[in-house]
């Protein structure tokens, strides 16, 4: 049983102003494991106040000082691979294998971003004018509870690259893995006030960093509601935004592909995190022509996507991070059927033998029309909607029917047709066969999906305001 009472201001770890107190539930099998006290409003500011207090000096540092802090964060963090593994598996379950994908990929946003500083030029000029690339100000990070460590370390990164001192504020549901982080970061010996971060809830920590006039700008990664939110109030004081609210992701499988590699790939592209995952491709699009082939082959491979215990290497899909989560996707998959979807694999209610967590059965939806509300609502769970095409041209138009333009996916054994339907989705990613990365490559959407870009050059001059200083010979 773990307590926790404090929170990461001006360098140290002090206790909590705020007295609200949450039980911290492992999802495997809804036990109380801990408990974390919460910020208020009153934390929040401190840390705002510790964070507009050392910005002057670290937006003046030099690229050199901030590529040295950017390697004593990777060093500090690499040093806890397996604790922040095991902090993602207990507190969220998340399944061993994508958890440690998810701590190293958070690790690695630091070398990433020393890599793209190294890479851009902050000071460019011509003539008698010189353009600087400047620190935007005290940024607030308000992270999702999906993959806790990545987003604060990639928020993190791109703004210590950019020069700006930050206030996280993580989910609450995300408390062990926090602390766990926050031990990792400590031990950089960062400048004082330089990070900061108080867990709480969105709408008391989550507010005061929006309507408080001295953060400069709101990086956020959740739901659409909330970042519609962020946008109406963080206007009063004319906030700059980076939001990732989520996607409706299509993967689109054309009628050369080969099922046996195909449907394997987008199975894991539609269950990844569990279906947890703003990435997650939840519409697969299949050819009339090839439906009942796709049926067989799906029914065969989701007998490899085993629901279980997420600390077991075998495990594919562990259990919803929370009762309210579980209880979502279950109304989801209800909502379909009563829309007229038919039930391939799965179905409502827990899998046998897994009642006492929050597991669900991974569930595959045929016969799905795409203005039905499982193919056109993020259900952020392992359920996944088959909608058939007639041409090309017919499934680029179903794909880029959303609200959402995250990110897509094309398999095909013609490189050249599936790069021709790729160019013409609506989604900020298209990966073509498998799924893909690339840390230098911008991350965020289209429509609903989201406002700016994450990742590389992308995501530091998103901290930035350029300045034009213009020199002039002589006098009025």
């Amino acid at each position: 049983m773990q307590t926790i009472t404090t929170h990461y201001i001006n360098g140290a770890f002090v206790e909590s102003h705020g007295r609200e107190v949450v039980d911290i539930i492992r999802p495997t099998d809804r036990a109380v494991i801990g408990h974390a006290t919460l910020a208020d409003e009153e934390d929040t500011r401190l840390a705002i106040a510790a964070a507009r207090r050392a910005f002057p000096s670290y937006s003046q540092s030099s690229k050199e000082e901030r590529t040295q802090i950017l390697r004593r964060l990777h060093a500090a963090t690499s040093a806890r691979v397996d604790d922040l593994t095991a902090a993602m598996v207990e507190e969220y379950g998340g399944v061993v294998q994508f958890s440690r994908l998810i701590v190293e990929a958070a690790i690695n946003a630091f070398h990433a971003a020393e890599v793209a500083l190294q890479d851009m030029p902050l000071e460019s000029s011509w003539g008698t004018t010189t353009v600087t690339q400047e620190a935007v100000g005290v940024a607030g990070l308000i992270t999702a509870w999906n993959a806790n460590a990545l987003f604060i370390c990639l928020k993190l990164a791109s703004a210590v690259a950019a020069g700006c001192t930050v206030v996280v504020k993580p989910s609450e549901l995300c408390s062990l893995q926090t602390r766990v982080l926050l031990e990792a970061l400590h031990a950089a010996n960062l400048p004082k006030g330089l990070l900061n971060v108080v867990t709480g809830r969105g709408d008391v920590v989550g507010a005061e960093l929006v309507r408080h006039p001295d953060v400069d700008k709101i990086s956020f990664t959740g739901s659409v509601g909330v970042g519609q939110h962020i946008m109406r109030e963080g206007a009063a004081t004319m906030k700059r935004v980076t939001l990732e609210l989520g996607g409706k992701s299509p993967t689109i499988v054309l009628d050369d592909a080969d099922l046996g590699q195909a449907i394997p790939s987008a199975l894991i592209m539609a269950f990844l995190n569990s279906g947890q995952a703003c990435a997650a491709g939840t519409r697969l699009l299949v050819p009339k022509s090839r439906l009942e082939e796709v049926k067989q082959v799906t029914q065969e491979v989701m007998r490899v996507f085993a629901v279980g215990d997420p600390a077991d290497p075998k495990t594919a899909v562990g259990p919803m991070v929370s009762l309210n989560q579980y209880e979502r996707v279950q109304s989801y998959i209800r909502k379909g059927i009563e829309e007229g979807a038919e039930v391939l694999v799965g179905g409502l209610g827990h899998p046998e033998g897994f009642e006492a967590g929050y597991f669900v059965k991974p569930t595959v939806f045929v016969n799905v029309k795409n203005d039905m509300t499982i193919a056109q609502e993020e259900i952020f769970g392992p359920v996944l909607a088959i909608i058939a095409y007639d041409t090309d041209e017919d499934a680029i138009q179903i794909a880029n029917d959303s609200n959402y333009g995250l990110h897509a996916a094309v398999i095909g054994t013609d490189l050249q047709r599936a790069r021709r339907v790729a160019v013409q989705l609506r989604a900020g990613r298209v990966v073509i066969n498998n799924m893909a990365d690339d840390p230098q490559a911008p991350w965020g959407g289209f429509k609903h999906s989201g406002v700016g870009r994450e990742y590389g050059r992308y995501g530091i001059e998103a901290y930035l305001e350029p300045r034009a200083i213009l020199e002039s010979k002589g006098a009025f």
